[in-house]
């Protein structure tokens, strides 16, 4: 398997979240518009679909964290627990900091940490069963979004943030649970078998087809042909009122179960080509696995300069040449990181603190988490 710096790393599994990392700079700076079949529009592909790799691969970093295919049971599950709360728990600072500096970006950080926290009960739970789980999150989740963010909308109440991180924001946690339980899933399996990347990218493939075209179809049969923005178009609506054009079409960020199915897909189709190109590429991949091996630092990089950016000129931080300019930057300076330095700063600290505060030694299997 090919490992990222000679570390114990899945060297795909940073390949897949390198190119997360990217596309969410591609979403962030407006490369693209409406994805259609016309390839003048092909970069739009990165909207949604990139934030939701990444949620994916967060759920595989848990799982490699507490025991990969052998779940840690007693004391290292306590272990495994704690030092996934404290990353938890800085995750969520940084998004703060972050969402602080008021860009244009919708920080995904705090929902990220809120995800890691609702992991914490399912990390004993077979992949079969975290796949069904997630299945049927993604059917009965839309309408109980919905549902509650009608409630919220007419409730008094200064919750406002925990209601957004929950149900009525960018990324709610009700829904993008789905994602992480199939990464969850995804990481307790063998990666490095042949079979099982292949089982991952037919699966990928089916559920992106299944939930695309189901989207595509909903859209034309239930909502005359215009895309839904999903449950978030129903809050406004009095409690209890429901229209099935909410939950039609797969629009990036619309959280309808077509748009849940065919994301998740997507990433996990992506994830097995990347475990099969990083193995086969080893050196042209080495830049890309770089970045994803410091996606925090990468990140939250990103979100500063185009704060600095917004202070000077803010056309410089919109378009396909930003982007480019953006991406060869983090390629250039996340290789050379790692090649220096192994960890970024950011992630240096999660693990650090991490470790620390659940007393893992360093030569503990435990404490080589291989995401």
């Amino acid at each position: 398997m090919s490992r990222a710096a000679g570390r114990d790393r899945i060297g795909g599994l940073d390949l897949a979240r390198g190119l997360a990392v990217l596309g969410m700079f591609g979403a962030h700076l407006d490369i693209g518009a409406e994805l259609t079949t016309d390839p003048s529009t092909w970069a739009a592909v990165v909207d949604g679909r990139s934030s939701v790799l990444f949620a994916t691969l967060a759920g595989v970093s848990i799982a490699l964290l507490s025991g990969g295919t052998r779940p840690v049971d007693g004391i290292e599950l306590v272990q495994a627990r704690l030092r996934i709360v404290v990353r938890a728990a800085w995750v969520f600072a940084i998004g703060a900091v972050l969402e602080w500096l008021d860009t244009f970006v919708a920080i995904i950080l705090g929902v990220y940490a809120v995800l890691f926290v609702l992991a914490l009960p399912f990390l004993r739970m077979s992949p079969r069963r975290l796949f069904l789980l997630a299945g049927a999150l993604a059917v009965v989740g839309p309408p109980l979004d919905a549902l509650l963010g009608q409630v919220l909308s007419v409730a008094d109440t200064e919750a406002h943030y925990v209601a957004e991180l929950l149900v009525t924001g960018s990324y709610p946690a009700l829904l993008w649970l789905a994602f992480l339980l199939v990464g969850l899933g995804v990481g307790r399996l063998d990666l490095e078998a042949a079979g099982v990347r292949a089982r991952l990218a037919a699966s990928g493939a089916v559920a992106a087809v299944l939930g695309y075209g189901g989207g595509w179809l909903t859209t034309r049969l239930l909502a005359g042909g215009e895309p839904s923005r999903g449950p978030a178009a129903g809050f406004a609506s009095p409690v209890g009122e429901w229209q099935a054009a909410w939950f039609t079409g797969a629009e990036p960020h619309s959280g309808t179960t077509s748009e849940l199915v065919g994301s998740a897909g997507f990433a996990l189709l992506v994830l097995a080509l990347g475990l099969v190109a990083a193995d086969l590429l080893p050196l042209p991949t080495a830049p890309l696995r770089a970045v994803g091996a410091l996606a925090l630092s990468v990140y939250s990089a990103q979100v500063v300069v185009l704060w600095a950016l917004l202070q000077v000129d803010p056309q410089a931080a919109r378009g396909t040449g930003a982007w480019v300019l953006f991406c060869l930057t983090a390629l250039s300076v996340a290789g050379m990181w790692r090649w220096r330095l192994r960890r970024g700063p950011l992630e240096r600290l999660l693990t650090w603190s991490s470790t620390r505060a659940a007393a893992v030694a360093p030569s503990s299997p435990t404490y080589r988490a291989r995401s």
